[in-house]
């Protein structure tokens, strides 16, 4: 990665007020996005939501719920004029960073086939398909099944790493 295409961005908790800046991003990225709705929600229950923050501009965002000893990863997403640059991979490492501070002992995702992008990012991390849910996303034909990805998290004397 060469020092021109390295983004700094701080990763901190994601509030309420980051909402309006999370959705102009959510909208841009994907064609079927989450509402602001489902983003308060996931604050307002607890779950781990992070922002990527650029001086003040927000780049991209993860959430990570986690219970009984497992992570979902319910969402990581860049602005796409800010993919490829090493931000999705550091921000889905972090997001296992929690998962793992919290004792979970494998994390979980859903992934659109259509995305090889995220599919190759989360095979790199070590991540592995362990299922496909049938026509879990809308897509303009119907419905799109998604891959199912699990990763075994270190646990014990194996975190954190020395």
């Amino acid at each position: 990665m060469s020092a021109q295409r390295q983004v700094r961005a701080l990763i901190r908790p994601m509030t309420e007020a980051d909402l309006d800046s999370v959705m102009a991003i959510e909208l841009r990225a994907y064609p079927y996005p989450w509402t602001d709705g489902i983003f308060r929600d996931c604050i307002r229950a607890g779950h781990h939501a992070w922002v990527l923050d650029r001086d003040g501009s927000l780049c991209g965002y993860g959430v990570l719920s986690i219970a009984a000893n497992e992570g979902h990863l319910l969402n990581v997403c860049v602005a796409p004029e800010f993919q490829g640059r090493g931000l999705g991979r550091r921000l889905l490492r972090r997001m296992l960073d929690i998962a793992r501070w919290h004792h979970a002992q494998r994390v979980f995702l859903e992934v659109r086939p259509s995305n090889p992008h995220a599919v190759a990012l989360y095979q790199d991390e070590g991540f592995n398909e362990v299922g496909r849910r049938r026509g879990y996303y809308p897509d303009g034909n119907g419905r799109e099944d998604a891959i199912v990805m699990a990763m075994e998290l270190l646990s014990g004397d194996d975190w954190p790493p020395k």
